[in-house]
């Protein structure tokens, strides 16, 4: 099968990036497989392991996409859709706009995801663990983390810094600053709290190894939450909001959901889950192999002529400002 993958970001990726860094990961599981993978994104992406093909401004989708291409998997909601001649699927990786209907063949990251979108297709997301390399389950773990876009209200930052404070620990936080004025101004003075920016690559990697754990106190229904799968990965626990997809990811012995911010400082402070447990989980449930499994099954469906949604997808409701509780 000839897949190609449509996106309207670079790759690969360095920082921040997701929905990039699962594109890549599974069309190299597809490679493996056997399956012929291309990507139409922007100029100036590369990759080692299939064809990448620029996007050219102006011109329809229709008239890019090579001939021998079976299905085409856009990681959007394109225009020109009923033009393009060639089967294809989009995965919906955020949440959606409030009553814009989405394609018929769209798939969620998320059973939560999906079920917001009155939608039963969905795939989990996984990542190539082998490029993660072995976790150090005995180095010192002198610290927690944050990882997400600080700036983004959503992913809470002061929730997570308030949370760190009352439980007593450090915190680190990947993807934000001490001084942030993209939001109004905001500096954080505690120097409990240290601040790495936007990290990618072996220096991401390795500040998640050194964490004892997560804590991610999100504010909307997370879509998937590839930071919690990373920290898993690397023998974290989850302390988290128990918002979208998240009680998919962290089973209650990896870790503790819940909106209030007494619990989860109490939880830190207890420290009572596995790391070896944590890693096994994420290695086991949310592999690249196993997402580029679940995504064949939905390819061939769409090619036997099949559509995913009887009807369109659309979000009946807001996924923001969910409660945050003392």
């Amino acid at each position: 099968m000839h897949i190609l993958f449509v996106n309207q970001a670079p790759i690969p990726v360095f920082a921040y990036g997701g929905t990039e860094r699962v594109i890549w990961d599974l069309g190299k599981s597809l490679a493996k497989l056997g399956h012929r993978v291309s990507y139409l994104v922007p100029a100036g992406s590369h990759c080692d392991f299939a064809q990448v093909l620029p996007i050219r401004e102006g011109v329809g989708w229709a008239a890019q996409i090579p001939a021998d291409v079976d299905l085409v998997h856009f990681q959007f909601n394109p225009e020109g859709l009923d033009a393009l001649g060639k089967p294809s699927l989009m995965t919906q990786h955020g949440n959606s706009d409030p009553d814009v209907p989405l394609p018929l063949n769209t798939v969620f990251v998320s059973r939560n995801h999906a079920e917001r979108h009155g939608s039963t297709e969905f795939v989990h997301n996984g990542l190539d663990w082998e490029a993660y390399g072995a976790v150090d389950f005995e180095r010192p773990r002198p610290y927690f983390h944050f990882l997400g876009k600080a700036a983004w209200r959503v992913k809470n930052v002061q929730g997570a810094i308030d949370v760190a404070g009352d439980a007593g620990v450090e915190l680190m936080v990947l993807g934000g600053t001490r001084l942030n004025l993209k939001r109004g101004f905001r500096f954080t003075w505690s120097r409990r709290v240290q601040f790495a920016g936007m990290v990618g690559g072996a220096q991401k990697m390795g500040l998640i190894n050194g964490s004892r754990g997560l804590i991610l106190p999100v504010l909307w229904h997370e879509p998937f939450g590839l930071a919690v799968i990373e920290s898993l990965y690397f023998g974290c626990p989850v302390f988290a909001t128990p918002y979208g997809a998240l009680p998919e990811l962290v089973p209650p012995e990896l870790g503790v959901l819940s909106a209030s911010r007494s619990v989860l400082a109490r939880a830190v402070m207890e420290r009572r889950f596995d790391p070896r447990a944590c890693h096994r989980h994420a290695v086991e449930h949310f592999s690249a192999a196993a997402m580029a499994r679940a995504y064949l099954q939905k390819y061939q469906r769409v090619l036997d002529g099949e559509t995913l949604n009887a009807t369109p997808p659309v979000m009946t409701a807001g996924a923001k400002s969910l409660p945050w509780l003392p």
